[in-house]
Parts: structure tokens; C-alpha cells; sequence
């Protein structure tokens, strides 16, 4: 029997010939009766249906006559967003639901680039329901009367919440959903929408808080993805790095030019600026039909690119994962994918932005950047067909972002530490926040803490008489409103024009390399750099082209544990003769002469390779874990070794393995009798390999950044990074020797280990090894496994011209 309750709604989509899926029913029917949840809905399938309508049927049914007559109902709704380029998008969708069933509601879009206009009148007349951000949120708590704006929510919605939970701006979520939710009388609902992954139930737990009932909408759409590998004419037996990618631009095209509309993925900014370089080379005709689109470029290009997407009025867009998320790109009809995504959920999220409307097949294409990428290909054909994804962690007890928002509602308005500290433990990040810790940050904000009490300006809030935390410095107060958010960048300059034309961002270390005069290509453009005033870098347009394309740190994104797991599975296959992808057995060549010249490890083995060469004596390890973890276990045996061994290493890695480089013999069999793989003093050596300390130093600059100790600058006048350096460094310094207890400083040290160093997983990696049995070959030549580690070193050492020459000769004398 059809509830009555969700007429409205069945009529809208009679009015589009649309029928609702069984998910949106579901989740209109569990929210008019009280619940909340989240829900689990693939890219394209209506998600944002499925909520709103869930909110106006309510709405409908608490005022059945009156519901068409514009009324002051106050905020309904906050829909948090993590993009800002969503906000538009999902705004207009909303409005347009409105007129056409008859609800004078107004939907308003609030973040950074809202102007103070608009805010006011946001104020002055709220409107039903507000598209934000998690930072513009807590600039609303910042406000002095903030209490009024909520008292009529009714729910905050948190969309692509798989985005945010991983990081301090899902804390920043949580934080203030138990803030708000607990300053009214009322039941407050709170939904998220999630992407599939792994821990879907725990990803429900840390949004509603670990206290609340964990309650899931699964859409049980079965969302079919084409996945095209794209192959090379010939297969590479000794494969490179990111060498094969552009070399097949010419199998490319065509597939774009089959296309009404593409979005082109690459996994870095750089990889970006140069596939557009080159399919604007190959083809001029397509002019005013390509775009470009990275985190990286002046926010309007951005938006005119996604408009003129949305419109169907480009062919292509070439893009990063600035482009992953939810933006409604109808007309895309295809998807490539230049090189591994190294993670299952990233590539299915991509493939979802084709084929973007509830029942279309998606399409996407995988261009590889070299031919052992061939394999990652098989394993997320695996992984996609057996429903398989990553899990996504939640950081706890950030105490840099706790501040943050101790000091926000102090300066809005206030807080009674007691009431405070019952809302902290009941969100997933803080739950298990101590009473002692809790103690040291109020006397961190209102004096300082230990070490900086003598210093006024570390005093920000003040005890009242009540026992109210406020601030009442109207300085303190504007700079800390001014600081809020927790997305710490590395440094970076504006890139423009003589003429104030803007282009975008460019990270200061790449600048800091370029003389007057020297060329670089960004933003689909050659440019001339001439100087650097104050934090712009000023450019004019080159007749010349370059190849200088700037790169940004942290480029490289590592493979998933649930990947390399699916590619170890995919070559212990192969060993026993299964080849059972096209993928795999385009590479059976490869694979063959890896197992005749040395092995291809299964999940009991673990290979060592040792070699010599002209360079030195070379040995390589595999554990296939990533690359993150490879260059952690690299430095931690290169650490190990030399406490016993007067050797020196060269150390290189990829996400298959690493290889340790000494002009000196190696003695590995030797070494490996002294049980180099020991979990004994792990933690110790991981500590002196990897410099610990200075890292922490790093990390500690974002730290104190958060918490509000470094103040960034004035709009238009932010502070130099040397200025943030130096104030965050003699901040450590006094931390460090005066107060030890510092629970930031601690912080700083802990997330080094945790999101650095992945500790965990390092040493899940050395458990493993320790179960496997070790195999040491000495094949007298390079192997296809060790021959890209080996290219990945040499690249930081010589330009392209002459790497491209020395791999060639390399090749040469292998194939020989």
C-alpha cells in the first residue's frame, strides 16, 4: 500500500517520468519517522532526492494547508558540502524542486565567496535551507546570536561524507553537529550520503556519534561500469614510470573524438598541464572545445569550466580529483583514466562521473603510464566485480582542531566547560578525551598553558563571572574568525599577469627555482616568468613553448592496501599458469621473463634481488605495499644495516618494492642471518632512520596553525611562509624544552608516526615478511620488477632528455 505521506514527492517525479528507486522511498519513509542515518548511494542515482524530498514531506505534512503561503519558518536545513563548486549545483536542484511542487522556500548558498551583502541578509532573513561548507558552519557558531539561527533546524545533511571523514575537516563536522544538536530542546536529525566504503557502519557511527544507533540506507542499484583497458602496440619488458601514458595519445583521440563529452583523470596537477599540452598540439582544431581544470587554478576558471561542461559545450575537460566529486555533469557520456588511480573507491568514483543519471551504464577508459600498470588494471577489474573497497579512518583527539572550536564558541557564544566536555565525548573523535587532557586545553586558551602564560596575546578567553568561557577582545575575536579552518597548504604564490590578471596557485618552492625570464607552462598556457612581489609571481604570455611544468609536492599518491592485496592474488595466478584478465595476459611476456630471470613471489615467498652494475651493488626488496610504506621500510633496513655495516645507501622506491644502492658490496646474506625484519625496537628505529624530529618540526607548523598559535595574515596581507615558519619553529623549540606535556607538541609527533609514516602498516608489512620465507636471487641482470625502481631514482637525479638516452642504452644492453 503506497503511503500517503510521500504524494508530493511521486508526483514530482510523474511530472519528469521518473520512478522513484525503492533507496529514496526508504529514506523519505525513515525520516518522517523520526530516524536518522546515512545514506549509501552510487554517483548519478538521485541521492539528493532522496534526502531533500525527505525534508519538504515533512514539512508538508506538519503544515498540510498551509504549506504554499510563504511563511518566516526560519533555517530548515544546512546541507554541508565539501567542495564549494558543489554548492551551486546542488542549489539550484533543490529551487527547482520548489517551484515545481509550489513551496516558497529559499535555498541560499553560503561559504568563502559569499559576499558580506548576502550574509547580512542571510541574517536578517534566514532562508529555509543553506548549502555550506564545514568552515563557513563554524564561522555561523563564531556569531554572537548563533542560538537564534538554530532554534527552527530541523536537520544538517552532510553530502560526500566519505570525503570528509578522513581528515580534521570531518571533525570539524562532528564538532559541530553535537554542538548544535545539544543547545536545542527539540530532536535534531543528521543524515550523511556515502560513496561505498569499506566500513560503512563505522562511517555511519562516526557521523551520528558512537552513543546514537547506527542506521543504514543501502541502494541496492546494480551500477554497471564498462572498464576498456587501452594497450600499447607493443608490450614493454622492461617498464618505466609514467614513460608509456603520453606515447599512447594517439589511441587516445580517437576515443575523445568519438565522444560528445569527456573528462580526462590524471593523478597529478602536472600530468595534467602536460596531456593538455600535447592534445592541444596534436589537435589546434579542438580550440575553445578543451579544457583544463586542477585545485590549483583561479577559482573562476573553475567554474566557468564546469558551467560550460554542465551546458554541453565542451568536448573534453582534462582534470584531477577536483573533478571527483558530485558536480551533475549530464552530458559526460565517457571517462579516461591516464595511470593507476591506485585505489579502488577513487577509480569507481571517477568512473561515476560518466553515465551520470539513475540507470546509465558508466564507461571508462584506462590508459596506462607503463606496463606493470597493467596488472593494477586487473586488480580493480577484481576488486570493482567482487564489490570490494577501502576502509577510510577517522583521526581522533586532534587537539589543534578541538581549540579551533573552543575559541570559536567562546567568541560567539561562549561556553560552560562542564556542558562542553559531555558534547566532546559524545562525538566519535573526542569520546575517548580525558578529563586531564580536557583541563590542560582550558587553561591552554585562557592562559597560554606552561610556557606562554607571560605572552597576553596566547590568553584569548576569559573566565566570567558565571563561569562562562568568552571572548571579549574585539582583536582577538576578528583575527581568530579571520584563521578558522583546518586545510594547512604548503606555501603558495598567485600567478598573474602585468595587468592583475589572475591564473592561479603555484606552490613557492617551484617559483623559488625560476630566474627572470625562464619559461613554464600552467593553466593551458606558456608563460615567461619576470618577478616575484610580495607573495604574486608575475607572468607574461611566451611565444616560445616549455616544458616546465610545475609540480606539486606530495604528487605521488600511493597504492591502497586493498589493491596490492588484489595484485599479489593476480601474480600468484600467474605461477600457477592463470591468466585470467586480457590485461594479464597482454603482460604474459613480461611476467614469464620476471619468473625465468628471478620470481614472481607468491603470498608465502618474499623476494630480494641483489645485483651489480656500473652504478654499484644493488638490492632489491618486495614487498608490494605501497609506496608510502617502501619508503619508510627502505630507510628503517638502510638503518639497520648500517648500525652493524659500515655501508652508505642510495635509497629508491615504488609501489612494488624498493631497492637499497652502495658502492660498497652488500653483504644480504649475512645480513639477513641478523633478523633485520625484527619488530623489536621498531618504533625506536623508525625514529632515528627517518629524522624524526625534523618531520615533527613540519608538522607541528600546520598544528599550530589550527589551533590558532600562527596567525596567517589579514585578507590580501597574509604573513610570509618564512614569518609562519620561524614563529611555529621558536613555538617547538619552547614547547620542546619547556614543556614537554604539550599536548600539541605530542600531536605534532603522533601524526608523523599515524599519517606519515603509517606505522600500522608498516608494521603489518614487516609481520608478514616474518611469516614469509625470504628468497634471495642474483639474476646478473635487471629484472622488469627492478628496472622501473631503479628509473625512479635515476629520474631525480638527470633532466628528461637525458634520462629518456640513458634508459634507452639501459634497455639495450638487457635485451641484448
Amino acid at each position: 500500500m503506497e503511503d500517503k505521506r510521500l504524494k508530493e514527492a511521486h508526483d514530482y517525479f510523474k511530472t519528469k517520468q521518473w520512478e522513484p528507486f525503492p533507496f529514496q522511498e526508504a529514506c523519505w519513509q525513515d525520516y518522517l519517522d523520526g530516524k536518522s542515518g546515512l545514506l549509501n548511494a552510487p554517483t548519478g542515482s538521485g541521492k539528493t532526492f532522496a534526502l531533500w524530498f525527505a525534508v519538504l514531506l515533512e514539512y508538508i505534512q506538519n503544515n498540510p494547508n498551509t504549506w504554499q503561503k510563504p511563511q518566516k519558518n526560519g533555517l530548515q536545513i544546512i546541507w554541508i558540502s565539501p567542495l564549494r563548486a558543489l554548492a551551486q549545483d546542488i542549489a539550484l536542484a533543490m529551487q527547482e524542486v520548489c517551484q515545481v511542487i509550489g513551496l516558497p522556500w529559499q535555498i541560499a548558498v553560503r561559504n568563502g565567496d559569499t559576499d558580506s551583502k548576502t550574509k547580512q541578509a542571510q541574517k536578517r532573513n534566514p532562508p529555509e535551507c543553506l548549502v555550506t561548507t564545514p568552515e563557513t558552519l563554524h564561522i555561523l557558531l563564531a556569531q554572537k546570536d548563533n542560538s537564534k539561527l538554530f532554534k527552527s533546524l530541523k536537520v544538517i545533511v552532510v553530502d560526500e561524507w566519505h570525503e570528509l571523514m578522513g581528515n580534521k575537516r570531518g571533525v570539524q563536522v562532528q564538532l559541530a553537529i553535537s554542538h548544535i544538536r545539544n543547545m536545542r530542546s527539540d530532536a535534531l536529525k543528521i543524515w550523511g550520503i556515502s560513496a561505498t566504503i569499506g566500513n560503512m557502519e563505522e562511517a555511519c557511527k562516526i557521523l551520528l556519534g558512537p552513543q546514537q544507533p547506527i542506521h543504514l540506507v543501502k541502494a541496492k542499484i546494480d551500477k554497471k561500469i564498462g572498464m576498456l583497458t587501452v594497450y600499447p602496440d607493443e608490450l614493454e619488458k622492461y617498464p618505466w614510470s609514467g614513460h608509456l601514458g603520453i606515447q599512447l595519445i594517439d589511441k587516445v583521440l580517437p576515443i575523445i573524438e568519438s565522444k560528445t563529452s569527456v573528462l580526462l583523470f590524471t593523478n597529478t596537477r602536472a600530468q595534467t598541464e602536460i596531456w593538455y599540452q600535447k592534445i592541444m598540439e596534436k589537435r589546434p582544431d579542438w580550440a575553445g572545445l578543451v579544457a583544463i581544470h586542477h585545485g590549483s587554478l583561479d577559482m573562476a576558471v573553475r567554474t566557468w569550466v564546469e558551467d560550460a561542461l554542465h551546458h554541453g559545450k565542451l568536448k573534453l575537460v582534462v582534470c584531477t580529483s577536483s573533478l571527483d566529486l558530485g558536480v551533475d555533469f549530464r552530458p559526460v557520456d565517457a571517462v579516461i583514466q591516464i595511470g593507476s588511480p591506485k585505489g579502488v573507491a577513487r577509480f569507481v568514483q571517477r568512473a561515476g562521473r560518466s553515465g551520470h543519471q539513475p540507470g546509465l551504464p558508466s564507461e571508462i577508459y584506462f590508459v596506462p603510464t607503463n606496463s606493470l600498470e597493467l596488472v593494477e588494471a586487473a586488480a580493480l577489474r577484481e576488486a570493482m566485480e567482487a564489490g570490494e573497497m577501502e576502509s577510510i579512518h577517522c583521526p581522533t583527539l586532534t587537539y589543534d582542531v578541538l581549540i579551533q572550536f573552543m575559541v570559536t564558541l567562546a567568541v560567539g557564544e561562549g561556553f560552560y566547560p562542564d556542558h562542553l566536555f559531555q558534547n566532546l565525548k559524545a562525538t566519535y573523535s573526542f569520546a575517548n578525551l580525558s578529563e586531564v587532557d580536557y583541563n590542560w586545553l582550558l587553561t591552554f586558551i585562557t592562559q597560554g598553558g606552561e610556557s606562554l602564560q607571560s605572552y597576553d596575546e596566547f590568553s584569548k578567553v576569559e573566565i566570567m563571572e558565571d563561569g562562562i568561557y568568552k571572548v571579549s577582545n574585539k582583536r582577538t575575536a576578528m583575527r581568530h574568525r579571520l584563521s578558522m579552518g583546518t586545510i594547512v597548504s604548503d606555501p603558495m604564490l598567485k600567478v598573474k599577469f602585468k595587468n592583475g590578471a589572475f591564473l592561479g596557485m603555484i606552490e613557492e618552492y617551484f617559483m623559488s627555482k625560476l630566474k627572470p625570464g625562464d619559461r613554464f607552462f600552467f593553466s593551458g598556457r606558456n608563460l615567461e616568468f619576470l618577478k616575484i612581489k610580495d607573495t604574486v609571481a608575475l607572468v607574461q604570455l611566451s611565444s616560445k613553448k616549455s616544458n616546465n611544468i610545475p609540480s606539486y609536492m606530495g604528487g605521488r599518491i600511493s597504492l591502497t592496501s586493498k589493491l596490492s592485496g588484489k595484485i599479489r592474488e593476480i601474480l600468484e595466478a600467474t605461477n600457477q599458469g592463470k591468466f585470467e584478465t586480457e590485461e594479464v595476459k597482454f603482460l604474459a611476456p613480461l611476467l614469464e621473463l620476471q619468473q625465468r630471470l628471478s620470481l614472481i613471489p607468491d603470498r608465502d615467498t618474499f623476494l630480494i634481488e641483489k645485483n651489480i652494475s656500473k652504478e654499484g651493488h644493488h638490492v632489491f626488496f618486495y614487498p608490494f605495499e605501497g609506496r608510502m610504506v617502501h619508503e619508510i621500510l627502505g630507510a628503517l633496513i638502510a638503518y639497520r644495516i648500517s648500525v652493524s655495516y659500515p655501508i652508505s645507501f642510495s635509497i629508491a622506491m615504488n609501489d612494488y618494492g624498493f631497492e637499497l644502492l652502495s658502492d660498497s658490496p652488500i653483504p644480504i646474506e649475512e645480513i639477513l642471518e641478523e633478523d633485520i625484519f625484527t619488530t623489536i625496537g621498531l618504533k625506536e628505529d623508525i625514529f632515528d632512520c627517518i629524522n624524526e624530529s625534523e618531520m615533527a618540526k613540519r608538522k607541528f607548523r600546520d598544528v599550530a596553525t589550527i589551533a590558532g598559535l600562527v596567525f596567517q595574515g589579514f585578507p590580501g596581507k597574509p604573513m610570509k611562509f618564512k614569518h609562519l615558519q620561524a614563529t611555529s619553529g621558536i613555538l617547538y623549540g619552547v614547547f620542546d624544552e619547556y614543556d614537554r606535556n604539550n599536548l600539541l607538541l605530542k600531536q605534532a609527533h603522533r601524526e608523523v608516526l599515524d599519517m606519515q609514516m603509517e606505522q600500522d602498516k608498516v608494521l603489518q608489512a614487516i609481520n608478514k615478511i616474518n611469516q614469509q620465507k625470504i628468497i634471495l636471487k642474483a639474476p646478473g641482470q635487471f629484472t622488469p620488477f627492478s628496472f622501473p625502481i631503479m628509473v625512479d631514482r635515476l629520474r631525480a637525479s638527470l633532466s628528461s632528455e637525458s634520462l629518456e638516452d640513458r634508459i634507452a642504452k639501459m634497455k639495450a644492453k638487457l635485451i641484448e
